[in-house]
């Protein structure tokens, strides 16, 4: 009767997680969250963005009538592979990227390519499951690791526990009792780096091309944020990098930095490039040290 009992309360919270689940893996939305309907169905190719070519065309976001552009006449583009740093003071533009990419909030002007195909004709969850994101605040079920890494079920146990491995994170969950074990209310058995790692592992199931890190601004342990920056250089060498970078030190060895500034594009060039020129935000940055 217990075991009748713990598969049936099983399936009832993998059947809530998937109602909470905007995409097979990659983007995991907060319940509370507001999304915007979905009004296309393009069907696109199974392994869309296969390259990760990402390129903003004069978009235009406004989060509500009669206040300023968010986002105003933004145009850059990222090339397969690349790992760009987005910086730039509170206010800036460096997060509304990221709801723009997703389309948590749909765009007042011009439009998104991911490999060439505007991001607006094709339905939100074909998006969404196609791009992996690591949230500032890293969002983790009432539930098992199991199901946090793979909501759905669509992967086994070697799969899930390769993933953990390559995160850093076997040991812990094998302490904690493997697969099975519960992560308490939003994740709090687990340190903030380590849930940051949760998300990285499932990012890393997705496969997706086109990753999204907005670095948390809480306080990680730095052997743990050693870790994270690890995996990514060492997992996700082959797909391309967008990270909203909170300390300046974790991008420097980006391929280039996407400096924000009042919702426009005031710098895109290599670290190196833009720490020399006098005249550059970017260098004013690094030696404020803030943000």
């Amino acid at each position: 009767m217990q075991k009748r009992l713990r598969v049936r309360d099983g399936q009832e919270r993998r059947s809530q997680v998937k109602g909470h689940v905007a995409s097979g893996a990659g983007l995991v939305v907060d319940p509370g969250h507001t999304l915007v309907s979905s009004s296309s169905s393009f069907e696109v190719a199974p392994d869309w963005p296969s390259q990760g070519h990402v390129e903003f065309q004069q978009v235009v976001l406004t989060y509500r009538p009669g206040l300023p552009n968010a986002l105003d006449g933004v145009t850059f583009t990222i090339y397969p592979g690349e790992k760009v740093g987005i910086v730039g003071r509170t206010g800036s533009g460096k997060s509304t990227i990221f709801l723009a990419l997703f389309r948590m909030v749909e765009l007042r002007g011009g439009r998104i390519l991911l490999d060439n195909v505007n991001s607006r004709s094709v339905g939100l969850e074909s998006l969404r499951s196609r791009l992996a994101i690591i949230p500032q605040d890293p969002f983790l079920f009432s539930g098992t690791i199991r199901e946090n890494l793979d909501p759905l079920g669509r992967h086994t146990d070697s799969d899930l526990y390769q993933v953990l491995e390559q995160c850093h994170l076997q040991a812990v969950i094998t302490q904690m009792g493997g697969l099975d074990c519960e992560l308490g209310e939003r994740g709090k058995s687990l340190s903030v780096g380590q849930r940051q790692l949760v998300c990285l592992a499932r990012a890393l199931l997705t496969q997706a091309k086109v990753l999204c890190i907005d670095e948390a601004t809480a306080s990680v342990d730095q052997k743990t944020d050693q870790l994270l920056q690890q995996t990514i250089r060492q997992r996700f060498a082959d797909k391309t990098v967008l990270t909203i970078a909170h300390r300046l030190n974790t991008i420097l060895d980006s391929d280039r930095v996407l400096v924000m500034h009042a919702g426009k594009v005031a710098e895109l060039d290599s670290p190196a490039v833009l720490s020399k020129r006098e005249d550059s935000l970017f260098q004013r940055l690094l030696t404020s040290g803030q943000q």
